[in-house]
């Protein structure tokens, strides 16, 4: 086997647990279909399912059986698509991954419902942890679920105010984000049974890769190419959502550049793709994009000193956690 092929052999892997064992695992049953077909939709997507695959890299650097942690590894995913399926609700997304939302191709108390199921069985997943680690586990996935949910609050709480700094956006954005990457790293090195230390590294290393993965997220929604990217681009415009993009905006405009970024944010019927433009326009005006990818590159170099500082016992794993990460950087989608 390559190295390549490596992590592509556990994508595929974990991919078939997903879509088949899973949920004979967890019970996904047939009625009301209105309850469970939902679920199967959204895991059915083409999701990049980045965090799982953490989880398994991050075991394997320990041990060579990273296949042993199929279930907790989907764990993370199915409470990822939770937390995916209840945002899109708050957000009024019409499209994930390309596809209608949840709450659009059913409605919202659908998605409401499905989306507490789906918790309920990320649970049953974890369950098939040893158990002298199994409080372990579920104090780190407790506390990574609580930090979740008070990003997205933070976040929606950002929609009243009038200003938002920087360094309240980055903190909104590691809990809402990168602390989970952290976490599926962290667990997949405790399930391997690294120490606390090690696996507190990788959670760091994981948190800076986040946060570095959000603003990447941010840059794309803005200045993505719409037929790789999945969701629909200038999202974040149209809604004046306060992301690391509008905030240097409104820092940095001045005299008629600031007069013409406070009329868009101000509106309250406008055209959409004309509002798109203008923004869109203003900020490669600013600078936006390249004050955007210098932040972006300072996380992903934060989280790689810390990487190197680790202690592995497989080297073939981690040659392909640093390319997974280093994909990262790059993706444009």
């Amino acid at each position: 086997m390559t190295e390549k092929s490596r992590a592509h052999a556990l994508l595929d892997k974990l991919e078939n647990y997903i879509q088949k064992d899973l949920p004979q695992t967890v019970g996904l049953g047939q009625s009301p279909k209105e309850l469970y077909e939902p679920i199967s939709y959204l895991l059915s997507l083409d999701g990049k399912r980045i965090r799982p695959l953490l989880s398994l890299l991050a075991y394997g650097i320990y041990k060579d059986d990273p296949e042993s942690i199929l279930s907790q590894a989907a764990a993370i995913e199915v409470f990822h698509n939770f937390t995916l399926m209840h945002d899109d609700i708050m957000d009024e997304a019409p499209l994930r991954r390309g596809k209608k939302t949840v709450h659009e191709k059913w409605n919202a108390n659908v998605a409401i419902l499905s989306g507490d199921v789906m918790l309920v069985k990320a649970y049953d997943l974890l369950l098939n942890t040893e158990p002298t680690l199994l409080p372990t586990i579920i104090r780190l996935f407790n506390k990574t679920a609580s930090e979740v949910c008070e990003g997205q609050q933070f976040d929606m709480n950002f929609e009243k105010l009038d200003q938002v700094s920087e360094d309240s956006y980055i903190n909104m954005i590691r809990l809402k984000t990168a602390v989970l990457l952290g976490m599926a790293l962290q667990m997949g090195a405790l399930l391997a049974g690294a120490n606390q230390k090690e696996a507190q590294k990788l959670y760091d290393f994981g948190t800076n890769v986040g946060i570095g993965f959000q603003l990447k997220d941010d840059l794309l929604d803005v200045f993505a190419d719409q037929h790789k990217f999945g969701k629909q681009v200038g999202g974040d415009i149209i809604s004046n959502k306060k992301t690391f993009l509008l905030i240097k905006a409104l820092e940095l405009a001045k005299g008629q550049d600031a007069e013409d970024l406070n009329y868009w944010i101000a509106q309250e019927k406008f055209d959409k793709e004309e509002k798109v433009t203008a923004v869109r326009q203003l900020y490669e005006k600013l600078n936006i994009k390249s004050l955007t990818e210098a932040k972006i590159n300072s996380f992903f170099e934060d989280g790689f000193r810390q990487f190197e500082s680790i202690h592995f016992n497989n080297e073939k794993y981690v040659i392909e956690l640093r390319q997974l990460t280093q994909d990262l950087i790059h993706r444009e989608k």
